[in-house]
């Protein structure tokens, strides 16, 4: 079967609402090619995608792919991408180039292969992510092993934004807290949140996309007992009271999450807030601050930034 590749070149602030725009047209996911990954220096604790080609990557900015199968409407459907992508910038994202272009591939050459060039990946001192079709053997007693079915939506676990979260969550959990992951994508926080002995961990998403691919990773991880997922806007309707909440998602978003964070975080418990491009760190450390938590710190990983305040 013959698919259609949709790339859009944009900037890294602008490639999560990018990838949603593609999903909202029809995609099953999306491959994000970032320059940042050919830089970043080798590391033998915290580990990467293997066999990285310098020429399937742009020189600036990201390259954010999609696929779509064969439809009548497609010209219709790649207009409408190009115009939301442009209209990006009304919500203050710059779209960058915002160039799409189209290439016609075969099914296997994106739905199977590209597996080949994930393997286990150890990305905090204790945390180590496993992709569910790769064998893997704890190297400690200590390791917490996260088996992830990551698809061609959400990755395989160790995009900057995510790597942040995961090693502010392995100082913050507690054995016994309870713990909100806003935005859970593919559960990979809730699931480590677990993992690090939270007993009661809620996973929102507004996607119901996410919310089935997140309880398909909670069941791989058998943490149903401790792990619930849920669509969910943000905290709208939450009643829970956490000891820990973590949001990896846009900064915008962080900056009206804030105020509600705080409302539900239990007295001393800890924000984590990443997704954040350095551009745009000033408003949320702002809003963070106004919503009364206080700033313990912020890390950084290439050009983003996450970070960690206390009630």
């Amino acid at each position: 079967m013959k698919w259609t590749e949709i790339a859009v070149h944009t900037t890294h602030e602008a490639q999560e609402a990018v990838a949603n725009l593609l999903h909202e047209a029809g995609a099953g996911g999306v491959v994000i090619e970032d320059p940042l990954l050919l830089s970043r220096e080798g590391d033998p604790t915290y580990g990467e995608i293997v066999a990285l080609d310098p020429a399937a990557y742009p020189a600036e900015g990201v390259v954010v792919k999609a696929y779509l199968p064969p439809s009548p409407h497609l010209p219709e459907t790649v207009k409408a991408i190009e115009a939301a992508v442009r209209g990006l910038a009304q919500y203050g994202l710059d779209p960058g180039p915002a160039r799409v272009t189209l290439a016609e591939v075969d099914e296997e050459d994106w739905s199977a292969a590209w597996k080949k060039y994930y393997k286990p990946i150890r990305v905090t001192e204790r945390l180590t992510i496993r992709p569910v079709w790769e064998p893997y053997t704890p190297a400690h007693p200590d390791e917490r092993v996260i088996v992830l079915d990551p698809g061609m939506a959400f990755g395989t676990g160790t995009h900057p934004t995510t790597v942040l979260c995961l090693r502010a969550l392995e100082k913050a959990v507690r054995p016994g807290d309870a713990v909100i992951d806003v935005g859970c994508g593919s559960g990979v926080l809730a699931i480590a949140a677990a993992k690090l002995g939270a007993d009661k961990v809620l996973a929102l998403d507004l996607d119901p996309v996410a919310v089935k691919a997140a309880r398909q990773n909670v069941a791989l991880n058998k943490l149903g007992d401790r792990v619930t997922v849920r669509e969910n806007n943000l905290l709208d309707g939450v009643t829970d009271a956490a000891d820990v909440i973590v949001a990896n998602i846009l900064a915008e978003v962080i900056v009206r999450l804030a105020g509600d964070a705080a409302a539900h975080l239990k007295p001393g418990g800890t924000f984590i807030a990443s997704g954040i491009i350095r551009s745009k760190a000033p408003a949320v450390l702002e809003a963070i601050q106004s919503s009364g938590l206080s700033i313990v710190e912020t890390v950084s990983e290439d050009d983003w930034l996450a970070v960690v305040a206390k009630k």
